[in-house]
């Protein structure tokens, strides 16, 4: 099976990542620790060797005490750390309502490594991400301060998530950027203007949330239930009537192309933009281990430049409302 190395550095990686938001942040009641540590574990013995996390990535469990998605990481890795690539963000943290509030300067990315560190169980970070554009710090200070830590040995590469092309040109200009970590699936594809800054400066894209927020699993629809206050999905446009009326024109065609081929939508889904660009690596997230073994066998499946271009002339003529933006014809 091919690793994908991230842009011009040293780290290659499965085709297929994990991102481990779920089992904290935004996908129910967080996972109980020792479930969610062996269930971790159990995707790098899957053959995952990458690993997503944030240190914005927390939940409440039921009696009150905060879940760490770092703690949960670093436990699981304990022992298997230089075989694996584990990326961690800063400069998000969530107010009461759900909103971001937004700091990247230079103190609080410092205080926030040292934090991701000792959650993490590590003394370096392979790739550490601005989790988001903080309007208030110019991008050559926050690329200046990863270059600092990166010299320092503290991190070994820097990305940024949810970048533009100007904030990323300027970025990479003092410090080079290893990999933007952007929205990315059939139904979310307006950062599909960021490949051609990512073929010119030779930088990975890895695209979270690549089943739109699991619609595209085929597993849910508008009456789904889901769990309570700690699950964002339930709120998403997608998941309306409406959202999921324009959704299921493409589930549909989904569903034609993969009883011909024999492989699930999920797969699908992944094997549409691994196929698409050799500098793409997708962070599907699951709590089931079923779920991380169907999306980490999608690294094999091979679509032929034709089948995706099909594909893509069909999204073209379909309408979304899709959490993170529209995107429309």
């Amino acid at each position: 099976m091919l690793q994908r190395t991230l842009g011009t550095s040293a780290l290659t990686v499965h085709p297929v990542g994990l991102g481990c938001m779920g089992f904290s942040h935004a996908s129910g009641d967080p996972v109980n620790e020792a479930t969610a540590v062996r269930t971790l574990r159990e995707a790098f013995d899957i053959g995952y060797d990458f690993f997503d996390t944030a240190e914005a990535y927390t939940g409440e469990y039921p009696d009150g005490s905060i879940s760490y998605n770092e703690e949960l990481v670093g436990k699981a890795l304990k022992g298997v750390r230089s075989d694996v690539v584990i990326a961690t963000k800063m400069g998000v943290s969530h107010n009461s309502d759900r909103s971001l509030r937004l700091d990247s300067s230079p103190q609080t990315i410092r205080k926030s490594l040292e934090g991701s560190l000792r959650k993490l169980n590590t003394d370096y970070v392979d790739l550490y991400y601005q989790h988001r554009i903080d309007p208030k710090v110019a991008p050559e200070t926050v690329a200046e301060t990863m270059a600092d830590l990166i010299r320092e040995g503290k991190i070994r590469y820097w990305g940024i998530s949810e970048t533009t092309e100007e904030y990323l040109r300027r970025a990479n200009a003092v410090c080079p950027v290893t990999a933007i970590e952007n929205r990315y699936s059939m139904m979310a594809r307006w950062h599909e203007r960021l490949f051609p800054v990512c073929d010119e400066l030779n930088i990975a894209y890895v695209a979270f949330s690549p089943m739109a927020n699991g619609i595209l699993t085929g597993a849910y629809s508008s009456s789904s239930t889901f769990e309570g206050k700690q699950d964002y999905r339930a709120n998403m446009p997608q998941y309306t009537e409406e959202g999921f009326a324009k959704a299921k024109v493409l589930l549909d065609y989904m569903h034609t192309l993969t009883e011909a081929k024999g492989i699930t939508m999920s797969q699908l889904s992944l094997a549409w933009m691994l196929n698409k660009k050799p500098y793409i690596v997708p962070i599907p997230g699951s709590r089931k281990i079923e779920r991380l073994k169907e999306n980490f066998a999608a690294g094999d499946i091979t679509l032929t430049s034709e089948e995706i271009q099909q594909i893509d002339r069909k999204l073209d003529g379909m309408e979304f409302q899709v959490f993170g933006g529209h995107a429309a014809k």
